[in-house]
């Protein structure tokens, strides 16, 4: 059990634990992994509880009802596996640390990089819920399954990821 304490795990051994899991999760039950459509049910499952005419007049919501199903619960094992996993690494602490390797030319506040952290984050969610799946979705699942628009979009976010890096970088 000493691998459970490493700060870091080999990537090797986390992409067969991935694969293994994908295909645990195809034969038990016919589901592919991914993450982006639990935020959306998330926040239909919010709407219902303020208002349930809002989740009734959107067509996304018939398609993709605000319910507690598998994919929430995976959202949440990830996080609270995450949790566990910082804890006993001696990993874990609660700060709020935006990122300060921003290029000085950009010359941003430490305020101006959170807002920033977060509107990428908005960009990235409605992105993933435009593009039909999230990098799990797309890049795990989509892959495995050797679908071509799931091959073309994990190009895409490796062309992306690069891209943002040289520019920040």
């Amino acid at each position: 059990m000493e691998f459970l304490m490493r700060t870091t795990w080999s990537p090797y051994l986390v992409g067969i634990g991935i694969g293994v899991l994908s295909w645990l999760s195809f034969l038990f039950s016919r589901k592919a992994l991914g993450a982006s459509t639990t935020f959306a049910r998330t926040s239909g499952l919010i709407w219902e509880q303020k208002d349930s005419s809002v989740t009734d007049r959107l067509s996304y919501y018939r398609d993709y009802a605000p319910k507690i199903d598998w994919q929430m619960m995976l959202v949440i094992g990830i996080f609270v596996g995450s949790f566990i996993s910082s804890v006993l690494s001696g990993s874990f602490s609660l700060s709020m640390r935006p990122p300060t390797d921003y290029p000085s030319f950009l010359n941003i506040t430490a305020a101006g990089r959170f807002f920033s952290a977060l509107l990428g984050g908005i960009f990235i969610g409605f992105g993933a819920r435009f593009a039909g799946g999230c990098t799990s979705g797309h890049g795990i699942s989509g892959t495995l399954q050797l679908s071509i628009s799931s091959w073309i979009a994990a190009a895409c976010f490796f062309i992306g990821g690069i891209a943002a890096a040289m520019v920040i970088l």
